[in-house]
């Protein structure tokens, strides 16, 4: 990548997956590939893809894993001179599971993490101020309290960075209980300009089983969008009046080979629609689009589905005070 400033920042964590070469139950495979996989990076990969500049900012350790995700990345386009890497903490790993039967199954390697470590002073470094869009997920304050620090720094000085952000709550029971997580992630929530939550994860986080539900929890988002699985997908966008416009539009029907980054292709598709102004059954549709294209493939993020714009391109401005004017060019 170039010295150029980047116009999306997605942070979080990456980790090496190991994966069966065969469909077989981990316990009996005797092969394995190792990949990347990182709710954060894959948004990344999939915005690099649509054209826009984008980097993402994170801690691997001095490991050949660390190595190889950093390579990976840089060779999806993705800006990762933000990436720092360290001898005292290892990168993480997860194994990954191939459906047998009983759905995919993954487990986590990652407490003490490199990225485990990152703190608000980390942040300082990265490409913050001057960017136009910052990108993170609730699985990063799960994984330390300086995570969850450092998120809520981000969180709270976006706006005089001149950045918008936003949150997909990813909740992930296999790092941190329903307890600890569904206030924490809910004050996290309300400080961003989109969020992206699964229904069924609002459900046992915070007892909703609408759409409306989750709405009510938070009112006063610009954008809010509610995914119900293979439904639909709800998107509740507040004018300047404050009042809201509603929009739904049905998911794609596909043949389903394994949900693993299906939500994070969703959230690329979503955002860079939104880059670009588009209107809000658009901003969905290339949400589904995407994200049925990742449900046809076991990798985290499927490569391939192409461009569907040479670069970030003017907007018009928004109309609340949680984003930025989009026509503003980066720094």
């Amino acid at each position: 990548m170039g010295a150029s400033q980047p116009t999306v920042v997605c942070f979080g964590e990456t980790m090496g997956m190991f994966t069966p070469t065969s469909s077989v139950p981990l316990n009996t495979a005797t092969g394995f590939t190792l990949g990347t996989g990182g709710a954060e990076s894959n948004v990344a990969m999939h915005l690099a893809e649509l054209g826009h500049a984008v980097a993402w900012a994170s801690a691997v350790g001095t490991d050949p894993v660390g190595t190889k995700i950093i390579d990976a990345l840089g060779a999806a386009g993705v800006d990762t001179r933000w990436v720092g890497r360290t001898a005292d903490a290892p990168t993480g790993l997860y194994l990954k599971e191939p459906d047998t039967g009983s759905g995919a199954h993954v487990f986590y390697y990652r407490q003490g993490s490199a990225a485990s470590t990152l703190k608000i002073a980390d942040a300082d470094g990265w490409p913050l101020a001057g960017a136009r869009w910052i990108h993170t997920t609730g699985i990063t304050p799960a994984l330390s309290d300086s995570c969850s620090a450092l998120v809520e720094h981000v969180l709270d000085h976006a706006a005089d960075w001149g950045a918008s952000v936003s949150f997909d709550i990813n909740f992930r029971p296999g790092i941190w209980s329903v307890l600890d997580a569904a206030p924490r992630l809910l004050a996290l929530a309300e400080k961003a300009t989109v969020v992206l939550v699964g229904l069924d994860e609002a459900a046992v986080l915070w007892g909703c089983a609408t759409a409306a539900d989750v709405r009510a929890l938070l009112p006063r988002l610009p954008y809010l969008v509610v995914k119900d699985s293979s439904i639909d997908a709800t998107e509740f966008a507040l004018a300047a009046d404050g009042t809201d416009t509603v929009t739904v539009v049905p998911a794609r029907k596909v043949d389903v080979v394994e949900p693993v980054g299906a939500g994070d292709a969703f959230a690329a598709g979503y955002l860079s629609s939104l880059l670009s102004a588009e209107p809000s059954a658009e901003r969905l549709e290339r949400g589904h689009s995407r994200a049925a294209w990742a449900l046809g493939s076991r990798q985290d993020f499927r490569p391939g589905l192409g461009q569907r714009m040479s670069a970030d391109e003017p907007s018009a401005p928004a109309t609340h005070d949680r984003t930025f004017d989009l026509r503003r060019e980066p720094a």
